[in-house]
């Protein structure tokens, strides 16, 4: 299978909700520490709730995304990530559910919303810091899982995944 044969990513629809950040606040209790899952590069994460667009009797659990103002990476990124994952799909990837750009009190917020992952993150799960370690065998299939998430993301999308290993 040849690149070629898969839609470019201006060409593949997205199916991205746009929130407010409004919606977003309320769905975090306004970024509060409670329902703060962690923090990276890119700035802190909190768990919420939305309805869904579909069936507003339904809630959803997300992750919601927050640039910081400090963070590593910046608008650009924020960007390419909306794009890129706006448009793949494919059950080893988390998936983005929506986005957030708006100005409010505090400057511009740049806001990514995926899907809630129930069972934490590879990285809590692989850290020697975990309460409940993994099994070999459960790392490797995560591993595998990976790879094919990879694999999809370089060979049937029209861009190229860059990936770099470490030893912690």
């Amino acid at each position: 299978m040849g690149r070629t044969q898969f839609a470019s990513l201006s060409q593949r629809d997205s199916n991205l909700r746009v929130f407010t950040v409004s919606e977003l606040k309320a769905a975090t209790k306004n970024f509060s520490r409670s329902v703060k899952l962690g923090e990276g590069g890119f700035g802190c994460v909190y768990k919420g709730v939305i309805k869904s667009s579909e069936d507003p009797l339904i809630n959803i659990d997300v992750a919601v995304k927050q640039l910081g103002k400090r963070g590593l990476q910046g608008h650009k990124e924020w960007v390419t990530e909306v794009n890129v994952l706006g448009v793949v799909e494919h059950p080893n990837l988390v998936k983005l559910l929506g986005y957030c750009a708006e100005d409010d009190e505090r400057g511009i917020q740049r806001l990514l919303v995926y899907e809630y992952m129930t069972n934490g993150s590879v990285e809590n799960h692989l850290s020697p810091r975990s309460e409940t370690p993994l099994p070999w065998t459960m790392r490797l299939k995560i591993a595998q899982d990976a790879a094919r998430g990879l694999v999809y993301l370089h060979e049937e999308m029209d861009f190229q995944v860059v990936l770099i290993l470490f030893q912690p």
